[in-house]
């Protein structure tokens, strides 16, 4: 299941354009890259050629090759080579939720408490990263900090949404 673009998606596409002018950021791993949104914001600002787009799914990776941009499958970093000045998520951040249908909580859900995918891609993103290079994760209220605060997150963007609030963390090794 491809991951349409919804309130996070947009707003942290925004933040992006914004973050990345003015910053000497040549290449950008855009991780879970869905529907390609965040590649295409991050496009309009650096080249190219020095953006890789990764996502679990298939159809996703099909997606976003059909728009011009390199992206691989792989889950997480299993099939990511190289370092990057800024690695992008808009990970995967509920709870676990019988409710929701299987087929869409590959795109939705984080693991039982929500933040399980979240660390794991913490604890693996620090080998890709270039000297000086931030991680972006978006997260939302409803996804436990204490585990992810722990890689020394910072709060650079706020946006309350229904019944949550999105985070946009910074992270810095």
């Amino acid at each position: 299941m491809v991951y349409e673009p919804a309130e996070d998606s947009y707003f942290f596409a925004k933040f992006l354009r914004d973050y990345i002018k003015g910053k000497n950021i040549e290449s950008c791993l855009d991780m879970g890259t869905g529907s390609g949104i965040l590649t295409e914001a991050v496009s309009e600002v650096i080249d190219l050629k020095n953006i890789l787009s990764v996502d679990i799914d298939k159809l996703s990776v099909d997606i976003v090759r059909n728009k011009g941009f390199k992206c691989i499958e792989s889950n997480l970093f299993d099939k990511v080579n190289g370092s990057y000045d800024l690695i992008i998520f808009n990970a995967p951040y509920l709870p676990f939720d019988e409710r929701e249908p299987k087929f869409s909580r590959i795109a939705t859900t984080g693991g039982n408490r929500g933040d399980e995918i979240s660390v794991k891609f913490l604890k693996q993103a620090k080998r890709y990263l270039n000297k000086n290079g931030k991680i972006l994760l978006l997260i939302s209220s409803l996804t436990p900090m204490n585990k992810i605060e722990k890689f020394g997150a910072k709060i650079v963007a706020k946006k309350k949404i229904f019944m949550e609030e999105l985070k946009i963390l910074e992270i810095q090794f």
